[in-house]
């Protein structure tokens, strides 16, 4: 097996103070090119804005890490299926949570076609 060149290493510590107590966290990283400081923490940044703002959301709202489908084409279909749905849901009706739009949709159909009729 092949592995990439290896021409940085960083560490990113942060601290937190919640309620009087104080956590500190240390996240090591690797990269394949060198980065000065300020490069580096954006392109951590960066990579954290994804994750919390996609993988978080299909997480928490579609529960997407608990899928059992790993058959064939299965779970590539549902993950495009549940990001067209967070797209459509983003869009429309800006002032309720995706969440709750998600479960006034299973629950009426009014509402259902009320969303998709947002859709351009």
């Amino acid at each position: 097996m092949l592995l990439p060149q290896r021409a940085c290493l960083g560490v990113i510590e942060s601290t937190v103070e919640c309620r009087g107590k104080r956590t500190t966290t240390r996240h090591d990283h690797v990269s394949s090119r060198p980065l000065e400081a300020s490069a580096y923490l954006q392109a951590a940044r960066a990579h954290w804005s994804i994750e919390n703002g996609l993988h978080w959301l299909l997480d928490v709202v579609f529960d997407e890490d608990r899928a059992r489908n790993r058959k064939d084409h299965g779970p590539e279909n549902l993950a495009i299926l549940r990001k067209l749905t967070l797209n459509v849901l983003q869009r429309a009706r800006p002032g309720i949570s995706i969440r709750r739009k998600r479960k006034r949709s299973g629950w009426s159909n009014d509402f259902a076609r009320s969303i998709l009729g947002q859709m351009r």
